[in-house]
């Protein structure tokens, strides 16, 4: 289905998003969870974030728990219907009362507009680097423009006010990289949230007596999303956060997204879509064909 190419901002109304788009057709990908981790790293590189997300976020000790309920989370946004929107209130409504004050005696709120739609603000970079590394041919320029207003959409569901949302996709372009140079830091959040990465905590419920194996059978599957994590971060932020990558790190990157970009799409439905993706898709195929069937029934 061919997405037009939008421009600039000319909504304000919230809507699920619609099968066909490009976010229904490839956010349940399981290769989703790829650049997530460079995402959730500029995220916490706001100071504001940062801050909140250090005092309040159980990442440090149950990584794999906050990780499940965030993709259940992003797969209801897109996959939802309705259930999209409460899910986007839900959200709104746990982060209220979450604040922090930081080292220099500034007190920062979750739901702040400029640093909420930050959070959001990095998905078309997530996305766009996922097509990138991780997919056959990445995106020309307008496909990214006409999948940049679906995400503006998803941001409006989610409660980024309008004026924090750049109206056009070069707008978006010379935001993300101005927050970059003169907004993110090198934030400590953003250091321990690479270390669990690297080295993925056990389970909260998992008993002593095989913490010693988790530690064995997680390090393999931490060094990689440690090394993915990095890799799709911008140059600049690696700068900022003093990461090395080299030109055989960024070699050794495109060779794996190569080899992704190659097998995903041989995989069946089934495990190509994570599961409330699956689900949706099913559904909406069954919606066709009993379309279908009543389109032919007798009169």
């Amino acid at each position: 289905m061919d997405t037009p190419v939008v421009t600039a901002l000319t909504r304000t109304e919230r809507r699920p998003i619609e099968p066909g788009t490009r976010l229904w057709e490839e956010t349940g990908l399981v290769t989703f969870s790829l650049t997530t981790g460079s995402a959730f790293a500029l995220q916490v590189m706001h100071p504001a974030v940062g801050a909140v997300v250090g005092e309040h976020s159980v990442f440090r000790t149950d990584a794999i728990g906050r990780a499940r309920r965030s993709v259940a989370s992003v797969m209801t946004w897109i996959y939802g219907g309705e259930a999209a929107l409460e899910e986007a209130d839900r959200l709104r409504a746990l982060h209220v009362p979450l604040r922090s004050t930081d080292a220099e005696g500034v007190t920062h709120t979750a739901l702040a507009s400029g640093p909420w739609a930050w959070i959001l603000l990095t998905a078309p970079y997530a996305y766009l680097t996922a097509a990138r590394y991780f997919s056959r041919r990445p995106m020309e320029h307008d496909e990214a423009a006409a999948f940049y207003g679906e995400v503006q959409q998803l941001m409006l569901n989610l409660h980024v006010a309008p004026k924090e949302i750049p109206p056009s996709y070069e707008d978006y372009l010379a935001l993300f990289d101005d927050v970059i140079e003169h907004t993110l830091v090198a934030h400590p959040t953003a250091y321990e949230f690479l270390e669990a990465s690297r080295r993925v905590p056990p389970p909260p419920a998992l008993p002593a007596a095989l913490r010693p194996l988790w530690r064995v059978l997680a390090d393999v599957p931490g060094r990689l999303q440690y090394f993915v994590t990095v890799g799709t971060l911008p140059p600049r932020a690696r700068e900022i956060l003093g990461l090395p990558w080299s030109d055989r790190d960024e070699r050794r990157l495109r060779l794996f997204g190569r080899l992704v970009a190659w097998l995903v799409p041989l995989l069946p439905e089934r495990l190509r879509y994570l599961p409330i993706a699956y689900e949706a898709r099913r559904v909406e195929r069954a919606k066709a064909a009993l379309a279908r069937a009543l389109a032919r029934r007798p009169t």
